[in-house]
């Protein structure tokens, strides 16, 4: 049921953005007077769902769900049909549109997608607000794994700065490090102040495992598996851990370190047990696993912060999300071509894109996720690369300021490039997804 809900909010989001993408496209051409020839919501390559026709334009739903487009009559597109080029321009045509209403017409879609964008984000803030997690808050400190050790943290760390600023934001401290290249951590250590720099070298680890640093919670017995060991030793619900073999423990990091490092072994525990102290031991078989989880409820530990919004204040403060939320995309975005931080290997194709929604349908999530997504078909649309909006984009302005139109034979040789680009960066992105499934 999870998955099923996971892809019906990725199609209908998908849906959603390429419909209003191409109605970009077809907004400008009509407005310029310029025929378009079909607007599909996806491909329909030999036939399709469902279509009719009204004036010069087919509309329909393709059966391919890889995105949509319009056919623009005049135009070399991905169709590549040139049978209409071999005919003399028509006054309807895109070929025969001046150079700024071309320009227009093909900036359309990603125009659309990114004010789109903003709006969502403006509506969002208005309805639901913002909530975080004030660094000042994680009173605990913080817990590692042993990438973050090698980053330089200590559980228990109290980060106060990084880069030099002041944290305000918890969950975003690995941005700052990941997208800002902020390397100078200043953290509160059994009361003193002390900083270290994370090394470079360590950046396309923390890339592939971005959650090498959490808040620390204590541990209160959560949920139990059916006839796992904790439950056969006596541990029972709310339990608050107290020590671990007679030295003072409280929290889960320490539990779990000392779970994994004791395989077959005896581990005694003291939990406090409403107004009771009790002891268990536990015998940890060799799957160093006991089947207990945390209490799942994190507001009892921390007080996260709640920005809201009136309806005129939400579109400056959503302009501003979605300002800094594209800043951060294209920093990953240039991660990926840098060899060393190895962040090619991280990316991903449907499979990556569906996991990011929530597995029980929330539409606060959804309309988030779907105004980052049309962020990224803004940017992604725009890059100049042929046989996308930007590779067009490209050889018009190239025209607006040489005065010379490329050739028709070099635009279809352009889209067969650009094209052959494309899937192959399809390709690459989801067979990722496919290898991860088997790691």
């Amino acid at each position: 049921m999870e998955i099923l809900v996971k892809t019906g909010q990725l199609l209908l989001s998908l849906s959603i953005l390429v419909l209003l993408h191409e109605l970009g496209h077809f907004i400008f051409a009509k407005l310029f007077k310029t025929r378009v020839e079909k607007f599909y919501l996806f491909f329909d390559p030999w036939f399709s769902l469902f279509k009719f026709k009204k004036s010069d334009t087919e509309y329909g739903i393709g059966w391919l769900p890889l995105g949509g487009y319009v056919k623009i009559s005049g135009m070399i597109d991905e169709s590549l049909d040139k049978e209409q080029l071999k005919q003399p321009p028509q006054p309807y045509e895109f070929r025969s549109k001046p150079t700024w209403q071309r320009l227009l017409i093909m900036c359309g879609g990603v125009i659309v997608n990114f004010l789109l964008a903003l709006f969502i984000y403006s509506l969002v803030l208005y309805a639901w607000g913002e909530e975080y997690l004030p660094n000042a808050n994680v009173k605990y400190g913080i817990a590692c794994d042993s990438l973050g050790v090698e980053m330089g943290f200590r559980n228990g760390d109290k980060i106060i700065a990084v880069g030099g600023k002041e944290v305000d934001d918890f969950l975003k401290i690995t941005h700052d490090i990941l997208l800002n290249s902020e390397r100078s951590i200043t953290v509160l250590r059994d009361s003193k102040t002390v900083t270290f720099t994370v090394p470079d070298s360590l950046i396309a680890r923390l890339i592939k495992n971005p959650f090498v640093i959490i808040y620390r919670i204590p541990f209160i017995v959560g949920e139990l598996e059916k006839n796992a060991p904790a439950i056969k030793a006596g541990f029972k619900k709310g339990d608050e851990l107290v020590a671990i073999n007679g030295e003072p423990k409280k929290y889960f990091d320490e539990f779990k370190s000392t779970i994994q490092k004791s395989k077959n072994k005896n581990i005694a525990f003291t939990f406090k047990r409403g107004v009771d102290t009790i002891d268990i031991s536990v015998q940890v078989p060799n799957t160093g696993i006991v089947g207990v989880y945390p209490v799942g409820d994190f507001s009892r530990f921390f007080e996260t912060k709640k920005m809201t919004y009136t309806f005129f204040q939400s579109f400056p403060a959503g302009i501003k999300k979605g300002m800094s939320t594209l800043s951060s995309y294209i920093k990953q975005f240039k991660l990926i071509f840098t060899p060393k931080t190895k962040a090619y290997e991280s990316v991903g194709g449907f499979i990556t894109i569906g996991k990011i929604f929530p597995g029980t349908w929330n539409w606060q999530a959804f309309w988030s996720l779907t105004a980052f997504l049309s962020l990224i078909l803004a940017f992604m649309n725009i890059l100049p690369i042929p046989a996308l909006d930007g590779g067009h984009v490209l050889f018009l302005l190239f025209e607006m300021i040489t005065g010379k139109k490329p050739g028709d034979k070099f635009l279809e040789y352009a889209q067969i490039a650009g094209m052959v680009i494309l899937l192959s960066l399809l390709v690459f992105a989801n067979a990722n997804d496919i290898i991860k499934l088997f790691k």
